[in-house]
């Protein structure tokens, strides 16, 4: 098997063999994201207008990018589907939020508003202010190590994948176990 082959099998074939539960964090990240990648385009000032302030190049275009990816990537991550191909963007995108929004807050030079109580700069303004960003990608990266678990659309697509398999006598029954 190739490199790229097994990469490929790594993205789109998770273990699905996870407890349950895991459906929560995914849950918890995709209904956020769902959320999120909403208000960006509901309110300029969180799309648009705060890809502009932070000097992103084609800020609408950016701005709309990163949102259709919320929603969609969100609802993906909600149904268990594609869970790794859509949580590594996820990580990206969270450790791109830190580094052009929270480095900027310790260093007292925002160019957005600050937060409206105290802290206000310093490190306690990016403790307190990145608490959503770091649970983000904690549990983007979970999943991205972890799989779906059991309750995915992921994993309903294995185990019928390994049914066709099975009938037309492709690899031995007891390799379900394995």
């Amino acid at each position: 098997m190739t490199s790229i082959r097994r990469i490929e099998k790594w993205l789109i074939d998770p273990p699905t063999t996870g407890h349950p539960a895991i459906l929560l964090p995914r849950l918890m990240a995709g209904g956020v994201f769902v959320s999120e990648g909403i208000l960006k385009f509901v309110f300029p000032n969180l799309g648009v207008g705060r890809f502009a302030t932070l000097g992103f190049p084609l800020p609408n275009a950016t701005a709309s990018f990163v949102a259709g990816l919320e929603i969609v990537g969100g609802a993906l991550l909600i149904a268990g589907l594609v869970t790794r191909l859509v949580a590594i963007p996820f990580v990206i995108e969270m450790v791109v939020a830190v580094l052009s929004t929270k480095v900027t807050l310790l260093l007292g030079t925002s160019p957005l508003p600050l937060p409206p109580a105290p802290p206000v700069v310093g490190l306690w303004a990016v403790l307190h202010e990145s608490r959503s960003d770091y649970a983000q990608l904690l549990t983007s990266l979970f999943l991205v190590i972890v799989g779906p678990g059991q309750w995915s659309l992921d994993a309903r697509w294995r185990r019928l994948r390994e049914r066709i398999a099975i009938r037309r006598g492709r690899f031995p029954p007891d390799a379900r176990a394995a």
